[in-house]
């Protein structure tokens, strides 16, 4: 069976989750086309990364004359499958938040994929994430290409569900994934009864260099590491505003931003207004192998996220067998158990974010060391990219019972 996955930008530094679904798929026997709309508008780092640009074909770096082209030979060859996907197209686009315009140049966009997929003779197309991936993917079934399913991650998603169709893409989908018990409950909210089975759960996986690394010893010194975006939604200026408050109590730590994005001069004029530049460093965006040993020299790893899907990130600090400080938000309390493998805290309080620091920095190493093993086991158990895979390989059985993979 050849499968083919759609992304908006691909490879994109913080998505790396996507990556290591590709290979644990092909390394089962799964031949993996893929495909992305936009080239990457990031500076792409990992090794890893810069391989499956070469693998990867870009929509969006194609001539305007190759897309009308295409809309040209759909019309010719499927002129009624045309004329439906075209009403589709402007049904989803009157109620879209970005205009009937933008959704005619995801049927453009369509019709071009039709053409790839049919050369290649693709039978199913997953695409990551409910925004513009699943929309291209559902009008290009609609114009009689293959079947389509996707991820979902939130939060964005779940910001503007009926702006980006998210019922129709849910409806005409042969299955859909959550990435969490918070996402799949989402999608329930979202589409009929009749189509609660289809949705599923399958977590994004950690990746083996994670999972497989020997036990490091956690430093003496306190020491938090938060690896995200720097967006508004991960919460940094929170953390930064209750660093200020430990920092005037007179206590001595470190916090290592690992990341970028657009919040990045906010935070850092923040940290200059308070005097923490001893206190605060951003790394920039980093390498899996550089998250690897940032968290390593981290003692706790801290994420006061104000909406998210399940951070990656946080998966990645237990693999390392580091305790975790995170918010009572989305999928995060079906990892983090207060108590046992970190701390949770009210998203957007200041002062319990810095309660629950402090109380890290006043806890024993040995105590972390057990909370951070905790962690391990949770992870090790249901998150890592092995298991994941297989469940996703066992609903391409289900849906196309001729599926035949090599099972590790």
């Amino acid at each position: 069976m050849k499968i083919a996955y759609l992304m908006n930008q691909y490879p994109y530094p913080s998505c790396t989750f996507i990556r290591r679904e590709i290979a644990e798929l092909e390394a089962c026997g799964i031949p993996i086309s893929r495909f992305s709309i936009r080239y990457p508008d990031l500076p792409i780092k990992d090794d890893a990364d810069r391989l499956e640009l070469t693998k990867t074909r870009f929509i969006l770096t194609e001539s305007p004359f190759k897309l009308l082209f295409s809309m040209l030979w759909s019309f010719l060859t499927r002129p009624l499958a045309f004329w439906r996907t075209l009403q589709l197209t402007f049904k989803i686009g009157w109620k879209s938040d970005r205009g009937t315009i933008v959704n005619l140049v995801y049927f453009a966009e369509a019709c071009l994929l039709l053409r790839w997929l049919l050369k290649l003779q693709v039978e199913h197309v997953h695409a990551h994430f409910a925004s513009n991936p699943a929309a291209v993917a559902l009008l290009c079934h609609s114009l009689g290409g293959p079947q389509y399913s996707f991820t979902v991650h939130g939060p964005n998603e779940f910001d503007r569900p009926q702006a980006i169709s998210l019922p129709e893409k849910i409806r005409q989908a042969a299955f859909v994934l959550g990435i969490s018990s918070f996402t799949k409950s989402q999608l329930f909210r979202w589409c009929d009864y009749t189509n609660w089975a289809k949705i599923h759960i399958v977590h994004c996986g950690v990746d083996k260099l994670f999972l497989n690394q020997p036990f490091v010893q956690l430093p003496q010194e306190p020491c938090f590491v938060c690896v995200g975006r720097l967006s508004e939604q991960k919460g940094h200026l929170i953390l930064v505003e209750a660093a200020n408050q430990l920092a005037l109590e007179g206590l001595q730590f470190k916090i290592v931003l690992v990341g970028d994005g657009p919040f990045r001069q906010k935070i850092e004029d923040l940290i200059v207004q308070f005097h923490l530049e001893n206190y605060i460093e951003i790394t920039g965006w980093a390498t899996n192998l550089e998250v690897q040993q940032h968290i390593l020299k981290a003692q706790v790893m801290v994420l006061p996220s104000f909406a998210e899907g399940l951070p990656v990130g946080i998966m990645e600090a237990f693999a390392l067998s580091r305790p975790v400080i995170s918010t009572y938000i989305a999928g995060i309390p079906e990892l983090v158990e207060p108590g046992v493998c970190g701390w949770l805290v009210p998203s957007g309080s200041i002062e319990a974010l810095a309660n629950a620091m402090r109380s890290a920095i006043d806890t024993p190493v040995e105590r972390l060391t057990e909370m951070g093993k905790a962690g391990y086991q949770r992870v090790l158990k249901d998150y890592s990219i092995t298991t994941e895979t297989q469940k996703l390989l066992a609903l391409f059985e289900k849906y196309y019972p001729s599926i035949s993979v090599e099972k590790n």
